[in-house]
């Protein structure tokens, strides 16, 4: 423990401090941009880190991490366009809540739940990194398949009045989601001789397209010169904020733990994270049909476990040199830059090292709460800028933000085809949250269902006789079931 008192000791120093400052500000801004990440901010600010040393690089790099996962839910309660996919399912009843005039609450209750989620995984890195570390490393293709059709189920949560058209759509992304290399035999899919379309269609870009163009399309075309604004409510203070999440202490809870766990699993991430916490959140809910309306219930599910990510993606990271997301495999590269080796040593090598992230992932979630709370209070006056005017600026970003995850242009028309397809969706009454976790989830669950099987000499028992794999699939079926009976009425 006094390791730990030394570590906060350090990094309260002016420069440290400045550093994990920087940090969190850039990674708040990266997130906040559609199309950019804290998965890009980390990357393009990796090589100024190279001069620095450990501590300092840490404090920059972390700071962008901790705050990226966060901000992403600023354009996706304000907007309907989440900033990265672990923000994806904060649309659900974010925006929703902006539309009643209560984005500032939807903020807080963002930043609150964020915080809360970040601090409790950074407490669970310190405490159970070893005990996860050995649960994870015993986790194969038939877990990571019946995780990914967990995840799944949550198509019919977000499904709306037609459950349906709500499968139809779920299905439609799980097939865009194979267009590209075949992941096991290498070969073309669905890509017609389109060189571009060789490595996918890129998950952020179909974002930005499936939501915030057609939002752009819709609200263009009800645009009412006497109602183009939303009349805001006054923002609650923190401790009204905090009193109403304490009714959803449950929810908050289960979700953290969520998010710590799937973290703790290499390939996986906030995407998966999310939409299981936003189910259960839902499934668990005496008031379900609120779900999708605006209900605080469901931004909160989905920011906790977002950013219980950050902390639970560092335990494969640390403890077995095994990057837990994108973001965690980049930072593998800023330790080995630094000269340290993540793996089954580092700890006990590098206690001192290790307090430290530690000590700078409680900070930057600390200072990303006063810039959240602040933020809270500040952003939702983008909700007042009229409709004609505000449309066209965020069209610029959102294609300049899609151009920037790939430096593709081809990535922009996918964008606008993406986001004209979701504007006949919408007028269709097909949903498009489903296809969107289609889209999201389809590559884990083809790829591990795969792999098992060729692994297992194609025995498709495998997924049955792992006692892990067998829970999943046994929860799955009950969630499936609860989710059939709220939406019997609706197909």
């Amino acid at each position: 423990m006094a390791e730990v008192v030394n570590a906060f000791a350090t990094l309260l120093s002016p420069e440290n401090l400045l550093w994990i400052i920087a940090g969190v500000l850039v990674g708040t801004v990266f997130g906040a941009i559609p199309g950019l990440t804290a998965t890009t901010g980390i990357a393009l600010f990796l090589p100024l880190t190279f001069s620095m040393d450990f501590t300092q690089s840490m404090a920059f790099l972390l700071g962008i991490y901790t705050s990226g996962f966060w901000s992403g839910s600023i354009p996706a309660i304000l907007v309907n366009t989440p900033g990265a996919p672990g923000n994806a399912a904060t649309v659900f009843d974010g925006y929703p809540m902006a539309k009643q005039g209560r984005a500032g609450d939807a903020l807080g209750f963002s930043i609150l739940s964020s915080f809360i989620g970040g601090i409790i995984s950074a407490i669970a890195l310190y405490f159970l990194a070893s005990y996860i570390s050995k649960i994870a490393i015993n986790i194969a293709s038939p877990e990571y398949f019946s995780l990914g059709v967990l995840a799944l189920v949550s198509i019919g949560a977000v499904s709306g009045e037609n459950f349906t058209k709500g499968i139809a759509a779920g299905s439609i992304g799980v097939f865009l989601s194979t267009i590209g290399i075949d992941p096991i035999l290498g070969t073309p899919r669905l890509t017609f001789d389109i060189v571009p379309l060789l490595s996918g269609i890129a998950i952020i870009p179909a974002l930005v397209g499936l939501f915030a163009v057609t939002e752009v399309f819709i609200r263009l075309e009800h645009n009412n010169k006497e109602e183009s604004t939303i009349a805001l409510q006054k923002t609650k203070n923190t401790f009204m904020l905090l009193k109403e999440m304490l009714e959803h202490k449950w929810v908050l809870f289960k979700s953290v733990l969520i998010g710590i766990l799937i973290g703790a699993l290499p390939g996986t991430g906030p995407g998966v994270a999310s939409f299981i916490a936003y189910n259960e959140a839902k499934r668990s809910s005496k008031k379900p049909e609120t779900y999708g309306k605006g209900n605080v219930g469901g931004v909160i599910s989905v920011e906790s476990s977002n950013n219980a990510v950050t902390g639970g993606a560092l335990i494969p990271l640390l403890t077995l040199g095994i990057p837990g997301d994108t973001v965690t495999a980049i930072l593998i590269g800023a330790l080995i830059i630094q000269g340290i080796q993540p793996g089954p040593s580092f700890i006990v090598e590098n206690y001192d090292l290790f307090t430290n992230i530690l000590a700078i992932l409680v900070i930057s979630n600390i200072l990303m709460l006063v810039v959240g709370l602040f933020g809270s209070k500040l952003f939702p006056l983008i909700l007042k800028i009229r409709t004609e005017i505000l449309m066209p600026v965020l069209m610029v970003v959102m294609v300049a933000g899609g151009y920037a995850y790939n430096h593709s242009l081809f990535d922009i028309q996918i964008l606008m085809i993406l986001g004209i397809i979701g504007y006949f969706m919408y007028k269709f009454g097909f949903p498009i949250p489903p296809l969107v976790i289609g889209l999201v989830l389809g590559p884990i669950v083809e790829t591990n269902f795969r792999r098992a099987l060729l692994a297992n000499d194609m025995d498709v028992t495998i997924f049955f006789t792992r006692p892990i794999s067998l829970t999943i699939l046994l929860l799955t079926i009950v969630i499936t079931f609860f989710i059939l009976k709220m939406n019997k009425q609706s197909y």
